[in-house]
């Protein structure tokens, strides 16, 4: 019938629009670490998975991980990581997931752990990322997202600048705080357990949960990283426009740390 034209190219743009839809955003892991990192990837709770939830990522080498629309979750490096000898499991000296392979398979890290959490596609359509060094620390982070796609550049909602932390925290950690022979460095409230560490108990809200003398020392050297529960609210990033993200690991091995300091848009060495 003459109706059929029309009704098929109609299925046809709607399959095309929920493609899109259905690939949110594409990250990339990128390791410029002197030596293999083992990226994480953990989904939060009723948000669909990516098609990896962990893999071995040589020195010098990328990744790119599509994500599905609306995903929320957290992803990591893992460290130091081996085959046990008797058992034949993967062991990693730091954010080890204890799935005993290279996928994670629904484990978070165990800190201290420096994380990228990410919500895509949220209140008001914007991105929400940051680096968060709640559970500690282990390796540098940076999260970039790409500037090409937003549609009005610098104007458009949310700043879409870099978070993350690119200073060797393990160098400067104090020695209450240093895990694995120098490989990380916990956080005060894994440490301590504290309420005042922990923003719990009668400290969970931002009016009694202050900075530390410990979590002053990740914020001064990690100005775009959330140093502890209640930290100021500038260090969530907002971005519009559904950007790519890069996600690289030990990022003052390279010049691009330099866009730390510069929100990506003005940035014009990207």
């Amino acid at each position: 019938s003459s109706m059929g034209l029309p009704g098929c190219i109609a299925v046809i743009v709607l399959l095309l629009i929920s493609w899109r839809e259905g690939e949110a955003a594409m990250f990339t892991f990128v390791n410029r670490c002197a030596d293999t990192v083992w990226p994480g990837v953990l989904s939060n709770a009723g948000t669909a998975r990516l098609g990896t939830t962990g893999f071995e990522l040589p020195p010098g080498a990328s990744r790119a991980v599509p994500a599905p629309s609306a995903w929320s979750g957290r992803l990591w490096a893992r460290t130091g990581c081996a085959q046990d000898g008797a058992t034949g499991r993967l062991v990693c000296a730091t954010g080890d997931c204890g799935s005993g392979t290279a996928e994670c398979a629904g484990a978070g890290a165990a800190p201290p752990a420096t994380l990228a959490e990410f919500t895509l596609d949220g209140t008001g359509g914007l991105d929400f990322y940051d680096v968060s060094l709640v559970d500690g620390y282990n390796l540098p982070v940076l999260v970039e997202p790409s500037s090409g796609e937003r549609p009005g550049g610098a104007s458009s909602a949310g700043s879409c600048a870099s978070a993350g932390c690119a200073a060797d925290l393990n160098a400067m950690c104090p020695a209450e705080l240093r895990s694995g022979g120098g490989a990380a460095c916990r956080s005060a409230c894994d440490a301590f357990g504290r309420p005042e560490y922990c923003c719990s108990g009668a400290y969970a809200n931002p009016g009694t949960c202050r900075p530390t003398s410990y979590s002053q020392v990740f914020k001064m050297a990690c100005p775009r990283s959330y140093s502890y529960a209640f930290d100021d609210p500038t260090s969530t990033f907002t971005c519009a426009g559904g950007p790519d993200y890069t996600v690289t690991f030990c990022p003052g091995a390279t010049p691009r740390s330099a866009s730390l300091s510069v929100p990506l848009t003005m940035c014009p060495c990207s």
